[in-house]
């Protein structure tokens, strides 16, 4: 029986093959691959955004009413507590190896792939809001070097990003217009996977320096500091200007992912159709996703990436 999204994975590998594809991972790729009825566990599998927010909610004996709501949560916490607490469970939640799902594996698996099937793009750009670092152990356990740069949220350089490299270095990103550190061919292409982390990281080496967009004063002043594509490598910004989109595990309900989409998508000269993977989509997240030219794809996300991952094994080798 032919699948009925095989007109969508048609496209979207042709897009993939072209380096015209940015996955964009929400909280919710931490479900994928979990059994149903199975709740998140500790340094066994990460919890969703909803139930990241009800664990904050017991630990820190939050009396709203929302408990699923991650952001206001948050500022109840920090509010109450300062950052000092909020951020320490938060990095004590994050300090350990999950196990990457197929999702993860898929993306470290990815340029080796496309290299064998030929692409002349085979290094993607990812963007994530997750603050975990599975995909960069996926990436490691696939040894495939890859670059970091990502979002500090806290300090004396707040507001600004930082680019880690595949040895561990690490370079401030101060003019981004400017800024020639990342590893690129002569056409301006990139050399190695790059993980974009719009909301910061857990830093395992060292708990100081962990940066997490979480609260709602955090959003308020990411938000009004300057448009996303205007804080990053101008590499990256054209390349998100320039972009179909893929969204996995978010749901635009989320107030604070549309008004960073808009940014973006607000400075695309040219629109380029996107899509988003949710099962059983409410009206509302139609609504959201329609104004804004993105197909909805009725689907488990395993199962997603699964078919997705048997068409691109099943291209002709180059």
């Amino acid at each position: 029986m032919r699948d009925p999204l095989d007109a969508h994975y048609t496209t979207v590998i042709k897009a993939i093959m072209a380096g015209r594809v940015v996955p964009f991972l929400g909280a919710g790729v931490n479900l994928c691959g979990r059994p149903e009825g199975t709740t998140w566990q500790q340094g066994k599998c990460l919890p969703s955004g909803g139930e990241l927010a009800s664990y904050l909610a017991d630990n820190f004996g939050c009396p709203l009413t929302d408990r699923e709501d991650l952001v206001r949560v948050s500022q109840y916490v920090e509010v109450m507590n300062s950052f000092g607490p909020l951020y320490e469970e938060l990095h004590k939640l994050f300090d350990a190896d999950y196990p990457p799902n197929s999702l993860h594996r898929l993306l470290a698996r990815l340029p080796a792939l496309l290299r064998d099937k030929g692409s002349s793009h085979p290094y993607q750009l990812i963007v994530t809001t997750n603050y975990d670092d599975i995909l960069e152990r996926a990436f490691r356990a696939e040894r495939e070097p890859f670059e970091v740069v990502s979002y500090i949220a806290e300090g004396e350089q707040r507001g600004r990003f930082l680019h880690w490299f595949p040895d561990g270095k690490e370079q401030l990103i101060e003019k981004p217009n400017e800024y020639s550190g990342l590893l690129l061919d002569e056409n301006r292409n990139l050399l190695r996977p790059v993980i974009l982390k719009l909301h910061g990281a857990v830093n395992r080496v060292n708990g100081e320096r962990d940066s997490f967009v979480i609260t709602e004063d955090h959003y308020i002043d990411y938000l009004t500091r300057s448009d996303v594509s205007k804080l990053v490598p101008a590499v990256l910004a054209e390349k998100l200007m320039r972009s179909h989109f893929l969204f996995l595990g978010y749901s635009l309900r989320d107030w604070n992912l549309r008004v960073i989409l808009y940014r973006i998508w607000g400075e695309q000269t040219r629109k380029y159709k996107s899509w988003a993977v949710q099962l059983n989509p409410q009206d509302l997240d139609h609504r959201f996703w329609m104004k804004r030219d993105v197909d909805i794809l009725n689907s488990r996300l395993e199962s997603y990436i699964a078919t997705l991952g048997e068409h691109l094994h099943a291209l002709p080798r180059a």
